[in-house]
């Protein structure tokens, strides 16, 4: 099955393809009076203003898949240190923490498989089996007795850090589905296909 971005891009390039091929066929059909001075200077004007519009949509294209690809990347980021602070709290609370220790090395190797798996085309941004780890996580925190107040601050921290790992997860799976807009990407194709179709048109 072929990847959707690639589909995207045939779909993009038949599109163009066809803008120039009508704008070839209707310069067949022209009559050699319809390419007056006048004629070639509107096409000229028309054909820079399209140009102009299609970089523009083009660069607000760039810019809004930099932007989406730098917060989903300083997200996974935050998670990852906020699982090793995890880790160094529970490791000096003390031997009882060990068994949340364990799980929370699995739920970083599961979340690890999520956002880099071995086909690109199988990341999961919001596995729900994942979260079930997290959740056994926080329970077995939950079953830990602090004994003195030293225990009871690193207990504090720790389910502390674990919410905020929560919230860390469900801020990175809201970013399923928030890729380019698809008005811009229709908007560019209308664009690229209009230019084509004039560069064809008024080509001798």
């Amino acid at each position: 099955m072929m990847p959707i971005p690639l589909i995207i891009s045939c779909v993009v390039f038949v599109t163009v393809l066809i803008g120039a091929f009508v704008g070839w066929v209707m310069r067949k059909r022209l009559l050699p009076n319809d390419f007056t001075d006048e004629t070639k200077s509107v096409v000229s004007v028309s054909m820079a203003t399209v140009a102009t519009i299609s970089a523009l949509v083009l660069g607000l294209l760039i810019s809004n898949a930099n932007a989406s690809f730098t917060t989903l990347g300083g997200e996974v980021t935050t998670l990852s240190a906020q699982i090793l602070r995890l880790d160094r709290i529970l490791h000096r609370y003390g031997p009882d923490a060990d068994p949340a220790r364990q799980t929370l090395q699995q739920y970083a190797s599961q979340k690890s498989i999520d956002f880099f798996p071995g086909d690109p085309r199988q990341v999961n941004l919001n596995n729900p089996s994942t979260y079930q780890v997290l959740q056994k996580l926080e329970d077995e925190m939950l079953q830990l007795k602090a004994t003195n107040a030293r225990d009871q601050w690193w207990l504090a921290q720790a389910m502390s850090l674990a919410g905020k790992i929560g919230d860390t997860r469900w801020l990175i799976s809201q970013q399923i589905g928030q890729g380019t807009p698809k008005a811009f990407v229709a908007l560019l194709v209308f664009w690229l296909t209009s230019l084509f179709a004039s560069l064809a048109c008024s080509h001798r």
